[in-house]
């Protein structure tokens, strides 16, 4: 995420945020997940938030590499819940063949359009070829921001997973739910948890 009137949202709603998404449970998503990583890998939490599920990784056994745009968030995951977190965009993943797992859990829906091919395929190369990736996106078409100024990009079944497999990424499994957000609308949402086992048709570089 680069955008910055979306990052000083979170950094001023950090409190609420954490709130609204530390009522955490072991949901069938992250369990599908932690699953189909190797145990004891490496897992990159892409836009972390408050750190909970980094939390429940460590718990786990696994490494994260929690990471956030909101320096609040990454400051709430350090000092709330003792994650390691630290500050990067979605740009600043540059690593090859390093993680066995990425969670983007409604994070990439606040990328632009057009950056969103080369972002995926930048996680595809920093995957391992017998990783995992999750991705939760908001259900829609086009893009705009929100009542309090948060920008989205939004994408339907098919469009998501065709980006998927232009990245290389073949996906095993598909969520499909609604739920009330930050800003208080209850909006459809889409899970999909894929294998990085296949070539990416886009250059990452």
């Amino acid at each position: 995420m680069s955008d910055s009137e979306t990052i000083e949202v979170y950094n001023q709603q950090v409190e609420e945020y954490a709130e609204l998404v530390n009522d955490f449970h072991e949901q069938s998503d992250i369990i599908s997940f932690t699953d189909s990583v190797k145990p004891g890998g490496y897992i990159l939490d892409l836009g972390c938030g408050p750190g909970t599920a980094s939390s429940y990784f460590l718990k786990q056994g696994f490494r994260v590499d929690a990471v956030d745009a909101s320096q609040e968030m990454v400051r709430v995951a350090q000092t709330q819940l003792g994650v390691d977190a630290r500050c990067a965009l979605f740009s600043d993943i540059t690593s090859v063949n390093v993680y066995d797992g990425v969670w983007a859990n409604f994070s990439l829906l606040h990328a632009k359009p057009e950056e969103f091919p080369q972002i995926l395929a930048a996680l595809h190369q920093a995957i391992k070829a017998d990783g995992v990736f999750h991705i939760g996106m908001k259900l829609g078409e086009g893009s705009h921001r929100d009542h309090l100024g948060r920008y989205y990009s939004y994408y339907s079944h098919e469009s998501l997973q065709a980006h998927l497999e232009r990245a290389g990424f073949k996906v095993t499994d598909v969520q499909l739910g609604e739920s009330r957000g930050l800003a208080g609308t209850i909006d459809p949402w889409i899970l999909m948890l894929s294998a990085a086992s296949g070539e990416s048709s886009l250059n990452a570089n």
